[in-house]
Parts: structure tokens; sequence; C-alpha cells
């Protein structure tokens, strides 16, 4: 419709000179959230990394989606707004709360229905894929002992971590007492990218202090730090801008401080605590039909017991020096 549209010749707020007019004056806080909210659309790089367990041939094929993924994706988005700002102007972008609708509704005629079945479809799949992928994170916190034991549980016979998706949808539902829409994407992202820039400084510690340990998927250096700069934009000057929003994002996080020092940290729990969670986890087990994942010995192959074995082996062990054993004396 769009390229149907510059054909036509209304391409107006195309032009440089309209394009670039200033509606209210630059703030550099207001460009920053911008970027936020704007990548929020973007974020979907990051969920396939969670379920790299799942991926056949991970350390070839993940590099490949997100590649494939991510300028596909820009490709999509960039001439969709290339579209709508060939039948909208900037004000009716902003004052329509259905961006897709009212070009639909303008452009299409009777036709227009198809426009929010089609926005309809496209959320749900996006929910379908955020859920798919989100729930893996409380899965893998929980066998890791982060989080309640249930949570690391799979079905018995469709191997899906239902406790985990089950939580992951309650949470999703916790967020949505807010009716702003865009107060929400500000929470989320501003947490989302809090998180991003911290992991991508700890791949950077990481080279630094421990540059032998193995690293299948290698990347430039200069990619990281380049990230950490535009991270370190957004979030400074988005904090500058939404104190309150951002605070508001900030202690929703902080929420897990208290919960990681009654679940984690203390070890030494009273037995009416500990029998409560394992009477929760039991009813959790019976209305889900789960239980711990774990191959079977008689059938699995040496392969497949070796991959587990390596999947339980910490990230990095010191190599023990080779003149002495292990207590500490000179070999002979």
């Amino acid at each position: 419709m769009g390229i149907v549209q510059i054909c036509k010749g209304e391409y107006f707020w195309l032009e440089p000179k309209n394009a670039f007019e200033n509606f209210q004056e630059p703030d550099i806080g207001l460009i920053a959230l911008a970027f936020l909210q704007g990548s929020f659309a973007y974020g979907g790089w990051n969920f396939l990394n969670y379920v790299t367990e799942e991926l056949v041939d991970p350390y070839k094929n993940l590099p490949r989606a997100i590649f494939i993924s991510i300028p596909l994706v820009t490709f999509v988005y960039v001439f969709a707004n290339v579209a709508y700002v060939t039948a909208m102007s900037p004000q009716e972008l902003l004052a329509s709360n259905a961006v897709a609708v009212t070009f639909g509704e303008k452009l299409l005629g009777v036709m227009a229905w198809i426009m929010p079945i089609s926005v309809a479809l496209s959320t749900f799949g996006g929910v379908n894929g955020s859920l798919f992928t989100s729930s893996r994170l409380f899965f893998a916190g929980a066998r890791e002992g982060h989080l309640p034991s249930v949570l690391a549980m799979i079905h018995v016979k469709r191997c899906t971590p239902i406790p985990a998706l089950l939580f992951t949808c309650i949470s999703t539902l916790l967020m949505l007492v807010t009716s702003d829409m865009y107060t929400l994407i500000n929470y989320v992202g501003f947490i989302n990218y809090l998180f991003y820039g911290v992991t991508v400084a700890g791949q950077i510690v990481l080279r630094w202090k421990k540059p032998d340990i193995p690293r299948p998927i290698k990347i430039n250096l200069l990619f990281p730090i380049i990230y950490l700069l535009f991270w370190a934009f957004l979030l400074v000057f988005s904090l500058w801008s939404e104190p309150v929003v951002c605070g508001i994002g900030l202690a929703i996080m902080l929420t897990g401080v208290p919960v990681y020092f009654l679940g984690v940290y203390w070890q030494h729990k009273p037995k009416c605590f500990s029998d409560f969670i394992e009477l929760l986890t039991l009813v959790s087990q019976k209305m889900c039909v789960v239980v711990y994942p774990e191959a079977e010995r008689g059938s699995e192959t040496e392969e497949t017991h070796e991959d587990m074995e390596e999947q339980q082996q910490p990230i990095y062990q010191p190599t023990p020096p080779k003149d002495k054993d292990v207590g500490g004396q000179p070999q002979p």
C-alpha cells in the first residue's frame, strides 16, 4: 500500500522539509525515551537466547537466526511506518490509538476490517513467542535453586515446563494493572535494558578476567563496547526525562531482593516453612502432572549422557597443577 501511495504522489510527509519539521522543542531526554520505546518493537532478538537448550546445533543456528531475523524485522517495520506516513500526518499518527487500524480505514474502505484482525493475529503471535521463551528464564532459575523447585518441572508426556508457563502468565497479568500502555513499555523497557547492559558488561569482564574459557560464539569486542555506550545514553537520559516512571521500574526490580534473601540466602529455614513449600510443590505437581526432568538411563545414548554431564559442569574450572596430587603432595 505504501508503494502504491508513493506511485500516486502521496509522499508529502516523506519530503525532508516536511519530515524533519519540529512539532515541539527538541529535548535530549525525550529523544532517549523515544529510542527506548521504539526499540521495544525490536526486542525479540534477545528472546531466542533463552531457548538455546532446545535449538538444534545452537552454536551455528543461534547466530544465523539473529542475523536473519533482525534485518528482516527492521525492513518490515520501517516500510510499514513509511506506508503509514504516506496516508497520515504526524498529528494523526500521534492522535490514533491504533495506527494500523486508522491506516486501513483511510485506504482500504470496506476491507478495513482486515487490519484489526491482522493486528490481533500479530499480537497473539508476539505474546505466544514471549511466553514460550520467557518461561525458560523461570525454568532455568529454579533449576539453579534461585526459585521454587516446582518451576523446574516438566509435564510427564509433553515435556513442557507448565509451572513456569503458568507463573509467566500470572506475572504478565499483574503487569496489566496499569492502563497506560506507554507507561508499561517504559517500565519493561527500562528494566530490560538495564539487565541487557549488565549482561553485556559481564561479557567484557569475562573476556578480561578469564580469557581462556571456551567461547563457541565469538564476536569482536568493539560491538559490546558500542552497545554499552548506547545503553548508557538510553538509561541515563530516560531516567532524567521520566524519573518517576523509571524509578517505579527500579522499585519493581528491587522487589526480587527480599525474595532472594528469603528463598536462597536464608539456608536454615524453620521446619514449618519447609513443610509448606513441600506441600505446595506436591499440590502443584498433581495439578500440572509434572516431574523433574530426568533421562532414562536404560535407553539414553552415550552421546546424550556426555552432553548432560557437560551441561552440569561449571562454566569455568581452574586447572590443577600437574606436579601435585589432590592432597597437595608432589607426585613421585
